[in-house]
């Protein structure tokens, strides 16, 4: 169950088209009492130039690449060194995780064979990803992606896939990238199968129907691991060791 804080603090969320919402995420941490600080580097909203007033960032996805080289995306890439720096929570999400690994170095890549993963698929979390909070990592997720990339030197796998490798990672202290999207609303999903039709035809990609069955069978899961992580990702560092030893517990 969430537990609003007492205090009022505010999360960098950064998005990448006009329209784009935070989803469930949006919905989790105003539960948890942030207000958002909502930013489309696109659109021509500038960065912060420190997070000493805020107490986190997320990045989500967007139909770009992370290999594109318009100025923005050069300057949003640049700008991951400013939480990693503060040791700030930072999570990046599908095209947000991309933009993380590209900062720490990595490449951003297609499928040697043009497969995508369009549509929910399994993922094997590692034990440091089921100890990343008190709920289990989810073994099902949604995807929506056809570039990956590898895991970042010094970064901490959480969890692995068969055709894109790198699925979730930690980076420092609170800096982690997902591939997947545990953002994703039902709402959402039918927006994005209805308007990325196009998308369903790539090598690899789930026929719509799937998609929809998908969530009554595996979002549950992903909700509820989705709660536990943030409130995990947000909390106080000194707290952090209570966190892990009690999913030790629970796992052992």
């Amino acid at each position: 169950m969430l537990q609003r804080l007492n205090r009022s603090r505010k999360v960098v969320v950064i998005l990448h088209q006009e329209h784009s919402t935070p989803g469930r995420f949006g919905r989790l941490l105003r539960a948890l009492g942030y207000d958002l600080d909502v930013r489309r580097p696109q659109c021509g909203d500038p960065l912060p130039k420190t997070l000493a007033e805020h107490a986190g960032a997320v990045i989500f996805g967007g139909p770009m690449s992370a290999n594109d080289e318009e100025d923005w995306l050069r300057r949003e890439i640049d700008w991951i060194d400013v939480p990693l720096k503060e040791e700030k929570p930072l999570i990046g999400i599908c095209l947000g995780a991309q933009i993380l690994a590209r900062h720490l170095g990595q490449r951003v890549y297609a499928h040697p064979e043009g497969k995508v993963e369009v549509g929910y698929y399994p993922i094997t979390p590692t034990h440091d990803g089921h100890a990343a909070c008190a709920y289990r990592f989810p073994q099902q997720v949604y995807q929506w992606h056809r570039e990956g990339f590898d895991l970042p030197c010094g970064a901490v796998l959480l969890a692995a896939g068969d055709d894109f490798a790198t699925q979730a990672f930690r980076y420092g202290p609170a800096a982690y990238g997902l591939q997947f999207h545990p953002e994703v609303t039902y709402a959402m999903m039918c927006c994005w199968t209805i308007r990325g039709t196009d998308r369903m035809a790539l090598p690899g990609a789930r026929p719509r129907h799937l998609h929809l069955e998908g969530w009554y069978r595996h979002d549950a899961a992903v909700a509820r691991w989705s709660e536990a992580f943030l409130e995990s990702w947000l909390a106080p560092r000194g707290s952090e060791h209570d966190a892990a030893e009690e999913c030790r517990l629970a796992l052992a």
